[in-house]
């Protein structure tokens, strides 16, 4: 599927023919055939878009000929329908810059995409392509936070569901978190390292460009900001999550150890009927009326002593 933009001062319009338009994107369900009909009718290598939309393609720039392609990791929600998945995922937004064009691509519904194109951005100005790629890098930082945000927020309410509650479902919602939290620190990672590479090199050519450096300058800051935030609240969860295995531990070890003396207790008037079970002579009120009677107090007064002796050595510890 493909779509036709052009640019009105600050605001984005859609068009209908490819010689209108300022900004392509690029997005699945494709037809057979219609990644070579992109290529070719865009002049650029067949492998930026199929790269693009490779969901396990790392962060990384790349020039061939007259285009310029750049690959950065975007957070989604994962639609996927097993339990056990991360809550978010991380893909690549390709993008790709020839002549008086820029080309995105996604392997997936973007939000970022979805913004920009719905005008629901309040400082957009893309006056060149330059701009437009730092307008995209900072609506993906900005897009990440929100992410970690609400990821936090869970984190938090489930944590509130486990003072009060041993369910495994909010360990599993724990796992979701936590696995959409690696996904977050290798993507900023990666990106950290691809927009600071960018800088270094000027590949934007934006270094003699006041507004333009100054705003690159902030979205590698935003995105270390990011990435530090990933970093602690990926460890906060780790804790929490081995804390809450020691109280499940050690609740456990209790519980065990009140049945052990339950046990225990409950030994010794089985130890003396079974001795009575037994078809012996000369067993004391072997003759006595009063025989049942008094075996029910022996085994009381014995249960009480080993409740006594045992609750002074749990008070010693």
């Amino acid at each position: 599927m493909i779509h036709y933009y052009t640019f009105q001062g600050r605001s984005v319009v859609k068009v209908d023919a490819l010689e209108e338009a300022q900004w392509v994107h690029i997005c699945p369900p494709f037809k057979d055939g219609d990644i070579d009909i992109y290529a070719k009718a865009f002049d650029i290598p067949q492998d930026f878009i199929t790269d693009s939309l490779d969901v396990d393609e790392r962060s990384r720039y790349e020039i061939e000929d007259n285009s310029k392609l750049i690959l950065v990791n975007t957070p989604i929600i994962n639609q996927g329908s097993k339990e056990n998945e991360a809550i978010y995922v991380t893909v690549p937004l390709g993008i790709v810059s020839v002549d008086d064009k820029i080309l995105t691509i996604t392997p997936a519904d973007n939000p970022i995409i979805e913004r920009i194109a719905n005008n629901k951005l309040r400082n957009f100005n893309p006056k060149d392509q330059s701009l437009f790629v730092l307008h995209l890098f900072e609506q993906n930082v900005f897009w990440f936070l929100e992410c970690l945000k609400k990821l936090n927020l869970k984190r938090n309410l489930i944590e509130q569901e486990l003072y009060n509650s041993s369910r495994n479902e909010e360990l599993r919602q724990l796992l979701k978190i936590e696995k959409s939290l690696v996904y977050f620190v290798n993507s900023l990672s990666a990106n950290d390292l691809l927009m600071m590479k960018m800088k270094r090199i000027d590949f934007l050519q934006v270094r003699d460009k006041d507004p333009h450096e100054d705003l690159f300058e902030d979205i590698i800051i935003d995105n270390a900001q990011a990435l530090e935030m990933s970093n602690v609240y990926t460890n906060i969860l780790s804790g929490t999550m081995e804390a809450y295995a020691s109280i499940v531990s050690n609740n456990l070890n209790s519980f065990i150890h009140r049945l052990t003396i339950i046990t225990i207790i409950l030994m010794v008037p089985t130890l003396v009927a079974s001795f009575y079970g037994m078809n012996l002579q000369h067993l004391p009120f072997k003759d006595s009326p009063f025989a049942f009677y008094a075996l029910i107090i022996i085994s009381l007064i014995l249960g009480f002593i080993l409740i006594v002796f045992l609750g002074r050595s749990n008070l010693k510890r």
